[in-house]
């Protein structure tokens, strides 16, 4: 049995990363959280820890002693980044800094995945797609600078002080459980809401024209483990599919699973000040070293979120 620590663990990411884990039997997991967060099977130990607390984190690395570290925590919504860019930036550095420097008091000292984001790469050119590991960054938000920063510091820590880190850059990920402030969640609830009669039958969108490379969480955790690997010490892979959506598509294809009809209509204040128009990125280091690739088709993706959203309206309406 293994022990790993998973930092973020109450969000997104993080807890389909842990319900993973803990259903391999592999696997006994911990939990860092910033706040406290409601009980979860998955977790031997579920903690609330804020990772700018540097003696805190510490303490908490010494005593549990993991061998491998998930870092998924981090401010992750770009509007947010925009409207306060010293909080994303502080929080998602230093608090990384912070676990690092724990992380490399422990002999042995742990696997460390640092998670960064294709938003680290930025401004990306036509010519320049399908996006690689050498991709230069030119981040477009403060939320892109933090995650670069991320990814530099794992590089840092590995060359300077010979810390088992291996880096991934998840391209956009989507799936049941994600905040409704993510666009294609945020349609999904809006079409439950409509179906519920709890809003009017409009979908507000921002610009449907811009192209992601779109992957389930569920596949993204399964990169996470099958990384966490001493053979990939200071490496960094892409974790991404290879191929584009436009947004456009992907609202037709929730619009076709809705119990009635709605009307779309675009709202200003879900345009961001700068978009990158398309983007996809090149997993093929990923796949040569561990054989991954995306197994569940967008449509399950869709029909899962928008269900995800059905039963948790629902549940709230008959606790009203």
């Amino acid at each position: 049995m293994h022990r790993a620590l998973i930092t973020g663990a109450s969000g997104f990411a993080g807890s389909h990363l842990a319900a993973h884990l803990a259903s391999s039997g592999c696997w006994e997991v911990i939990g860092l959280s910033a706040r406290p967060s409601a009980p979860s099977p998955y977790f031997v130990q579920h903690l609330v820890c804020d990772l700018l607390n540097g003696e805190l984190v510490r303490r908490t690395i010494t005593y549990w002693r993991p061998e491998v570290i998930f870092h998924l925590a981090a401010v992750s919504y770009v509007p947010r980044s925009f409207q306060d860019p010293v909080g994303t930036i502080a929080n998602n550095m230093i608090g990384q800094v912070h676990l690092l420097e724990a992380a490399r008091t422990l002999d042995p000292p742990p696997i460390v995945i640092v998670v960064s984001s294709s938003d680290a790469y930025g401004l990306v050119h036509e010519d320049e797609l399908p996006v690689t590991e050498a991709q230069p960054f030119r981040p477009l938000s403060p939320y892109g600078v933090s995650k670069a920063g991320q990814d530099l510091l794992g590089l840092q820590y590995y060359l300077a002080y010979g810390l088992p880190v291996v880096r991934v850059r998840p391209f956009t990920h989507i799936g049941p459980g994600q905040s409704e402030r993510f666009s294609i969640s945020g349609f999904a609830r809006q079409i439950a809401e409509a179906e519920l009669g709890l809003a009017p039958p409009v979908l507000l969108v921002g610009d449907l024209n811009v192209e992601r490379d779109l992957l389930d969480v569920r596949d993204v955790v399964r990169a996470y483990e099958l990384v966490a690997d001493q053979r990939f010490v200071g490496q960094v892979f892409n974790i991404a599919s290879g191929y584009s959506w436009k947004l456009a598509e992907v609202v037709e294809r929730l619009l076709a699973m809705a119990r009635l009809a709605l009307r779309v209509e675009q709202d200003p204040g879900r345009l961001r000040p700068v978009e990158v128009r398309a983007l996809r990125g090149d997993a093929r280091a990923l796949r040569a070293a561990t054989g991954w690739r995306p197994e569940i088709p967008l449509e399950q993706t869709l029909a899962d979120t928008l269900d995800y959203w059905r039963r948790t309206l629902r549940r709230g309406r008959s606790t009203e």
